[in-house]
């Protein structure tokens, strides 16, 4: 039976977090600043409304695990191995540099050695969640600064989860310890992303290709490959110590690892648009119970201290990103853009703060946590305008950073997927359509749901996404903001309006209806022409029916060739070929 009380400290949770989310939306802050406000107002800090909990603490866990397992299916091999050797060279040194100055300024201040680790360990991170959702809302994710900075932000997170797993191992008793511990782990590491590799080639594509048309039931399957995953990594001890083993793995890294196997997959599009909001649900309470902990005089012990190093770290952080992007010879508005987004603490440094404070017995206490806390709060506030207004701090500084300038700089890439066509859904009419579009485009993209079309259309040459229109995730992936001419060969007025809404006024659409009433209804709202498939079948008999009666040897090779077509049972056939192919 559920505790009333618990249920009613979840439930205030949730009702203040969205409020106060909402609200930080509203004055563009990251809904993680919005979270741990929650945490304050309704905790020991504020009114005492809620206090920790079994409940609280079990969700900021599962929050955790969700986080990183979202993380790793975000991890596709293909899409960052081209930019390996760069993001390697920029995110190794610059996590050094940065954890050095942490170090340097903390132990400066009234912390110990230990302490000051921590610190360093902490803040040498730059914000995942604010990064990409302030590339992704600006249209920048694709440019060259962007996926630089997505690239190094994902190196610096498997780094995040190497760190907390050497934390799970507890307090080490000396640099030897710390040497074994930190070799355990790397061999644990190690099996265990080949073991997750290893399933996504052999194990997972069979399985998940029989039940990807049921939607909930891959999800399931998905949540419950994470499950098994976080089991193994928390059990992972008990598992050895029959071989005299004494091992640690973090249930975040067995999160991560089974979302790194889901990502190789062509169904992690499609999985990231649903477990995104069950992780949003557990993030926003992990954020929440981080501030439950603490107390007035731990959030504020160093608030002055906090303002300093805050101050001092944004600056170090963007001076060492120009060093280096200037080092790998990007061009100067590249290099300018790609640090200014990266100045901010991430929420990952919260994080591993949360773990240290968690270990028996502890690194840090309260106060340090606290600490840490504020100084990501700040500069994540402050680094949101940074990246709003980009460009114009860049024209601004231009004059002044002109000396910097490469002679033969890195030219940038050409943004993915720009005047292209987007077809949504797979039908005849679609297929048919494909064959005309591509000889006026390059590039074309085609959104199913259907394994089988999926494979087919990626057998005949086009680009395929695997997953549902309705999620915007898929919608950024096609970039259907950019595309020059779209075609939905679905009929669901719902997904051809939110089709509508998101393309641009230059963006030609043509989309389905079932009823003529649904057809004027996707008119007014910006529909270029929109097909009645029932339409369609009475153009088609009519002339048809004139070929019989003006020319039936005609219509017997037209007749014929429907039945081959028909009979065929190809996907994609050369309906050139066939009688009356030309008119098609």
């Amino acid at each position: 039976m559920v505790d009333v009380g618990l249920a009613s400290d979840v439930a205030i949770i949730l009702v203040a977090a969205a409020l106060v989310g909402v609200l930080a939306v509203r004055l563009g802050q990251p809904t993680i600043i919005g979270y741990i406000l929650t945490g304050v107002v309704i905790g020991p800090v504020g009114l005492g409304l809620v206090e920790p909990s079994i409940i609280t603490d079990t969700m900021a866990e599962l929050g955790l695990a969700f986080l990183l397992f979202l993380l790793g299916i975000k991890m596709r091999i293909d899409d960052i191995r081209h930019l390996i050797a760069p993001i390697v060279k920029i995110s190794i040194p610059q996590m050094a540099a940065i954890g050095l100055v942490g170090f340097g300024l903390a132990a400066a201040l009234p912390f110990s050695v230990e302490e000051s680790v921590i610190i360093g360990l902490a803040v040498m991170y730059s914000s995942t969640a604010v990064v990409i959702k302030m590339l992704n809302d600006k249209g920048e994710a694709t440019s060259l600064h962007g996926k630089m900075d997505v690239g190094v932000l994902l190196a610096q997170d498997i780094v995040v989860v190497i760190i907390l797993a050497v934390l799970a191992a507890g307090r080490p008793e000396d640099a030897a310890d710390i040497a074994a511990t930190l070799a355990v782990v790397m061999v644990l590491v190690t099996v265990t992303t080949v073991a997750a590799i290893a399933a996504s080639r052999y194990v997972l594509p069979p399985l998940f290709r029989r039940i990807a048309d049921d939607t909930t039931f891959l999800f399931l399957v998905a949540i419950s490959w994470l499950f098994l995953f976080v089991l193994v990594s928390d059990q992972i001890d008990v598992l050895l110590a029959p071989f005299g083993i004494d091992a640690y793995l973090s249930v975040e890294m067995g999160a991560f690892l089974a979302g790194l196997a889901i990502a190789q997959l062509p169904y992690s599009k499609d999985l990231q648009g649903r477990v995104n909001p069950l992780t949003d649900l557990f993030v926003m309470i992990f954020f929440v119970s981080v501030a439950l902990d603490f107390e007035a005089r731990h959030l504020l012990e160093y608030w002055q201290e906090a303002i300093v190093v805050g101050a001092v770290l944004m600056v170090v952080k963007f001076v060492v990103f120009f060093s280096l992007l200037y080092w790998q010879r990007f061009d100067l508005e590249t290099t300018f853009l790609g640090s200014i987004g990266m100045v901010q603490v991430s929420e990952f440094g919260i994080v591993v703060a949360v773990a240290a404070v968690e270990t028996d017995p502890q690194f840090i206490g309260q106060e340090e946590l606290g600490f840490i806390t504020l100084v990501a709060l700040l500069t994540m506030s402050v680094s949101v305008y940074f990246m709003q207004y980009n460009k114009q701090l860049f024209e601004r500084a231009k004059p002044y950073l002109s000396r910097w300038e490469q002679t033969d700089p890195v030219e940038p890439a050409k943004t993915e997927y720009r005047d292209h066509v987007v077809v949504v859904g797979y039908d005849e009419i679609a297929r048919r359509a494909l064959r005309i579009l591509e000889e006026q485009y390059d590039n074309i993209v085609v959104v199913d749901r259907n394994v089988e079309h999926v494979e087919a259309i990626e057998d005949a040459g086009y680009e395929a996404l695997f997953g549902d229109f309705r999620y915007e995730k898929i919608r950024k992936d096609a970039r259907v903001k950019y595309a020059d001419f779209v075609f939905s060969s679905s009929d669901q007025v719902a997904i051809n309006e939110i089709l509508l809404d998101e393309t641009s006024e230059e963006t030609t659409v043509f989309v389905e209806a079932a009823t003529a009433d649904e057809a004027g209804r996707l008119y007014d709202h910006g529909a270029d022409y929109v097909i009645m498939a029932p339409q369609l079948g009475v153009t088609q008999f009519i002339e048809y029916l004139e070929s019989y009666l003006e020319n039936r040897a005609a219509f017997d090779r037209e007749i014929a060739g429907d039945m081959e077509l028909l009979q065929s049972g190809r996907l994609f056939p050369d309906i050139s070929d066939r009688p009356g192919g030309d008119h098609d």
